[in-house]
């Protein structure tokens, strides 16, 4: 008990907010190891390199159009757009911390996507003749992938931590999420195209999980700054507007060519738009006066395209879409309402975008459905050959049935929650040291501790810009003050 106590003194002194040698040092240090790493490691794939015009005559392939690139590269776009304007806008709506949610992503994601074609091609993408890792445009979209699941994380913290922890954050949690990702679809040979399993639910808990361990017993004292303004939930809903509309590209990028990718985006497209009638309902039966509360709009109705994920290539079929949209609508915006004040009075959890609503939830309920969806498919459904290419029903996994694939998808479920969980507690223990640079509590959500910002326009004195919660007598009051400056 006196060394626990000890390491909690440790951590609570006084905070440092210098980053000014740790966060350059990080940043040249790392880099020039993902420099050396990928000089030692990565090459091009077949389809990448020169030799893809001798790659295209063993393979009797008669024209360029068939290099995977061609097929693939619309969906990277997409995703591409998703991690670094859809993350990182969805993330402004704090009054006074915009250029830490753009700035913090943009840092995040720079760093994430190299780490993590070298974790992931370790895994997946070393070619044991010569030991290096092949990449190709596939690989691009898997460390995209990779990326969210950090960023996701990001979301719960945001606003309570410096660039260097988020550094540290994303280096582990770039590494834990290749190990997870290896078990669940390598070695459970469980199908997640989506990520509801592999990225939401491991990035919300590993977030979370983060959070809880960086609880602030004093961050009332920085509620003045907890809020949004006007004009920053307009930035937010254009991140939102940005991931809802890319997110079947999202789902579908890495799914089988042909029906298995044509059928992931129609059902990511049918859920997402069954969500935001639900979340809207739900959002106008819990306010006041029947009006809409914007953290609603921008975060639940994307929660459909979270927890269609998993099940997105398999035959859920437009109206089960529709159904699982619907679902999940209810229980994002219910959470909002709810659970998230009750995570944070009672479990010491302060979710700041409340990831636990758009991603942890969903994210299981993704998983559940993709099990349950598994486990039900049958041959004149899918067909005898469909049967066998949705579910990789291939070399070892031949004599697999769909009821054993059920409760193998079932099973990656859990590794994604032991995954995000005991990873975040972990994490988040070496996160509490005081040598991160993180603020105090009654500076947190806010650009100035780490950000040049420049000085706010003054606001003229003749305007009167009207605040619907003024009363009328306070109006009149107003404009009475401003005539007699006037004279």
């Amino acid at each position: 008990m006196g060394c626990v106590q000890s390491f909690r003194d440790m951590c609570d002194r006084p905070k440092n907010t210098d980053v000014r040698l740790r966060l350059p040092a990080v940043c040249f240090i790392w880099q020039t190891a993902m420099i050396i790493l990928f000089g030692i490691f990565i090459r091009y794939d077949s389809e990448s390199s020169p030799y893809w015009v001798e790659y295209k005559r063993d393979h009797n392939i008669s024209s360029d159009a068939e290099n995977d690139f061609y097929f693939r590269y619309p969906s990277f776009q997409d995703v591409h757009v998703m991690i670094f304007v859809g993350f990182g806008f969805l993330m402004t709506f704090l009054k006074r911390y915009s250029f830490g949610a753009v700035g913090f992503n943009f840092l995040i994601a720079a760093f994430g996507i190299q780490w993590a074609l070298l974790m992931q091609g370790w895994f997946h993408s070393l070619d044991y003749s010569d030991g290096k890792i092949k990449i190709g445009v596939e690989n691009l979209i898997n460390a995209d992938f990779c990326v969210a699941s950090c960023l996701i994380a990001y979301g719960a913290v945001l606003g309570k931590v410096s660039p260097v922890q988020l550094m540290v954050l994303t280096l582990f949690g770039i590494t834990l999420f290749a190990v997870e990702e290896y078990i669940i679809l390598e070695l459970l040979h469980a199908r997640d195209a989506g990520g509801s399993m592999v990225i939401h639910t491991f990035g919300a808990y590993y977030g979370l999980s983060i959070s809880w361990m960086l609880y602030r017993r004093n961050l009332d004292q920085s509620s003045r700054l907890q809020g949004s303004v006007y004009h920053s939930d307009v930035f937010a809903m254009i991140g939102t507007l940005f991931l809802w509309m890319f997110w079947p590209s999202f789902n579908s990028a890495i799914a089988n060519h042909g029906d298995g990718q044509h059928r992931a985006a129609i059902n990511t497209y049918l859920a997402l738009a069954s969500t935001v009638l639900t979340a809207m309902a739900i959002s106008s039966l819990f306010q006041k006066h029947g009006k809409l509360d914007m953290v609603h709009i921008q975060n639940s109705t994307l929660a459909g395209g979270v927890a269609v994920g998993t099940a997105a290539e398999f035959m859920l079929m437009p109206y089960g879409s529709l159904i699982v949209g619907f679902c999940c609508g209810i229980i994002s915006t219910m959470g909002y309402i709810y659970l998230s004040p009750f995570m944070e009075k009672h479990l010491k959890i302060q979710d700041t975008c409340g990831i636990h609503n758009l991603h942890a939830m969903p994210g299981v309920i993704g998983g559940i459905v993709g099990a349950i969806t598994a486990a039900a498919a049958t041959e004149p459904v899918y067909g005898s050959e469909g049967l066998i290419k949705t579910f990789g029903f291939e070399d070892h996994f031949e004599h697999r049935t769909p009821a054993e694939q059920g409760g193998y998808q079932a099973a990656g479920m859990c590794v994604a929650l032991c995954f995000g969980i005991g990873g975040g507690i972990i994490v988040g223990c070496i996160l509490r040291l005081p040598i991160w640079g993180d603020p105090a509590d009654d500076n947190c959500f806010n650009d100035e501790v780490y950000w040049e910002v420049p000085e706010d326009e003054e606001s003229s004195p003749q305007v009167l810009y009207y605040n619907s919660h003024m009363h009328n007598k306070d109006i009149v009051e107003s404009n009475l003050t401003m005539e007699q400056r006037g004279h």
